[in-house]
């Protein structure tokens, strides 16, 4: 299990446009259908990931929380389903289903999207403001699966909370540490 950093896109990127395939509806859904008048988290992750797999309870209590209270959630996997196929769009949909996703599983075939996001490891997280202005990037919680000790979303709640109450979101964020993207060869 090789541990790969973020690339901690810049502070203040405009969230870059996608368009893709969602494996729960099938549809195609873009950064606009998702977007919040409050924020949007962009969460880059995988089926296979045992990071992913660490943090998925608390990630999903933390979406439903923060998803009623108007932030937007969307999850992409990006990773090359011919060497990883364990990661393959219908195999995303069973977990999703499994899991109760409460937001889109997108599928980025081209990985581009991963690409112009800078994305590194699963999973990855991205806050953006209502203007889809980046003000969070970075990691969930400090908790690694080797650790043993139970996520919290310490990281991605205190950022979220700030928007909420119109607070500065901390300057200091860490990177989130992970299994690498799958790039196609």
């Amino acid at each position: 299990m090789a541990a790969a950093e973020s690339n901690m896109l810049a502070i203040g990127t405009k969230a870059p446009y996608f368009q893709l395939y969602d494996t729960i509806t099938k549809d195609m859904v873009s950064i606009e259908d998702i977007r919040s008048d409050k924020a949007t988290v962009v969460m880059f992750i995988c089926n296979h990931c045992p990071y992913v797999h660490h943090v998925m309870g608390k990630l999903l209590e933390t979406a439903n929380e923060y998803m009623e209270k108007g932030i937007s959630f969307v999850a992409i996997s990006s990773n090359d389903v011919e060497n990883y196929p364990q990661d393959h769009p219908d195999l995303m949909k069973m977990i999703a289903d499994m899991c109760h996703f409460p937001f889109p599983y997108l599928y980025d075939e081209t990985q581009i999207v991963a690409k112009e996001y800078k994305a590194a490891c699963t999973p990855d997280f991205y806050v953006f403001d209502k203007n889809l202005l980046l003000v969070y990037r970075g990691r969930f919680d400090e908790t690694r699966p080797q650790m043993n000790v139970e996520p919290t979303g310490k990281d991605l709640k205190t950022a979220l909370d700030a928007i909420l109450e119109n607070k500065e979101i901390p300057s200091k964020q860490f990177p989130s540490i992970g299994c690498s993207i799958k790039w196609k060869k």
